[in-house]
């Protein structure tokens, strides 16, 4: 005999015996379709319900049909799971007990239909088992939250770049000018000095050096030697400056743009990380704003300085945003308490009350179409909130508006 033939294939034994069988186990098999007819109902599953007297559900599952009881006890994801990945599992509580639910969907010439298993947790292994399949299930979807959130945050940031990537680029062209101008000066310089060595060695290679002192006069007035003497040490200082804020606002822009995925909590000056975000946006401030500086002693605090960067960038930028031509943002910091604070203060529009409820929920915007993303006060209060802070907002219409930071020092333990 081979291995095939010990598979005898059977009919299905008729209707009646299977809906007997359903009656006589102990899990409960509930069938229907998406409109809510229901096809198999089993005792376990009327007992849930209330029809039978031993449940002590019977109050909430009076009046109610099988299908429609299911769909008010199951999460609201639960059906469309099903749908997506033809089944969804879960844990529910019916009366005062808890039960495993098993649901698997299947469409069939155009219709949909539910197949529901229910099964009562029994002892402390069931319970056991059951908390460590939720807490493993709550971990995958902790993991990928945190890796959408990340993903998120890094998005907003390389969007907030994007923005301001020809703001980043005049700033950097403009140093990069005045280095090569200067770099044309130094070579009309370099001739010109070159000119009056080769005229003084003449002159010592000269049988009477004294009678080229005329020649050498002349070729110094002519090209300016005092001159070239005097601006050349400026020259040089101004390229290194200009070289200086290339290289100042790349290594921003590199702190900036860093994922801080692997990014670990440390002890940060916060001056430095401001004066890091408002060297990067400065090109979007300056013909709008005048910014002044009020900075008090802080300590090093504890925290991500690159996602704190991000968040000093939202408000400076909604600052000057919410200036139409001319006014003043003002940046402060202080101490309080074990606390540090850090306010952004604006002369421009204000905040109407209606919208302060609504200024930090994601992909809310005043902004117009394609200015803006929504995220940027949605993921600085996230990112505040991480470091266990808190922003306050005080605004009044037509006067302007302050964001104020506040941050522990140390992160509690």
């Amino acid at each position: 005999m081979t291995l095939s033939s010990t598979f005898v294939t059977a009919p299905l034994p008729p209707q009646p015996v299977l809906l007997a069988l359903f009656e006589r186990i102990n899990e409960g098999v509930l069938l229907f379709r998406e409109d809510g007819t229901v096809a198999v109902a089993n005792a376990t599953v009327r007992a849930m319900l209330g029809q039978a007297e031993t449940d002590g559900d019977a109050e909430a599952g009076s009046g109610l049909d099988p299908a429609k009881w299911l769909r008010q006890l199951l999460p609201p994801d639960a059906l469309e799971h099903a749908r997506q990945h033809g089944h969804w599992n879960g844990s529910l509580p019916v009366g005062e007990r808890m039960v495993i639910v098993h649901l698997y969907e299947q469409e069939d010439a155009g219709r949909r239909h539910y197949l529901a298993l229910f099964r009562r947790i029994e002892g402390q292994e069931d319970y056991e088992r059951e908390l460590q399949q939720r807490h493993a299930e709550l971990r995958q979807a902790y993991l990928r939250l945190n890796g959408t959130q990340e993903k998120l945050l890094q998005s907003e940031k390389m969007a907030s770049i994007g923005q301001l990537a020809a703001g980043v680029a005049h700033e950097i062209n403009n140093p990069i000018g005045y280095v090569h101008s200067n770099l044309g000066s130094l070579q009309e310089y370099l001739r010109s000095l070159f000119t009056v060595i080769e005229a003084y060695e003449r002159a010592l290679r000269a049988p009477d050096p004294k009678a080229l002192i005329p020649e050498i006069d002349d070729i110094r007035t002519r090209f300016d030697i005092d001159f070239i003497s005097r601006d050349l040490p400026q020259l040089m200082a101004e390229s290194r400056e200009g070289i200086e804020r290339v290289t100042r606002i790349v290594r921003d822009l590199k702190d900036f743009s860093y994922s801080g995925r692997d990014e670990s909590w440390k002890l940060v000056d916060l001056h430095a990380g401001l004066e890091s975000t408002i060297n990067i946006i400065w090109n979007e401030l300056k013909y709008k704003a005048e910014l002044k500086r009020e900075f008090g002693q802080l300590p090093l605090v504890e925290c991500l300085p690159s996602e704190l960067n991000q968040v000093y960038m939202n408000l400076l930028l909604n600052a000057g945003h919410a200036i139409a031509e001319r006014g003043t943002i003002t940046v402060r910091t202080g101490v309080e308490g074990e606390n540090v604070w850090v306010e952004f203060e604006d002369t421009g529009g204000g905040i109407s009350p209606e919208l302060r409820q609504r200024i930090f929920d994601p992909f809310f915007t005043t902004k117009p179409v394609g200015s803006g993303t929504g995220l940027g006060l949605s993921i600085s209060y996230s990112i505040i909130n991480k470091h266990h802070g808190r922003i306050d907002l005080d605004s009044t219409p037509g006067v302007g508006s302050t964001f104020r930071l506040v941050l522990p020092i140390k992160q509690p333990r």
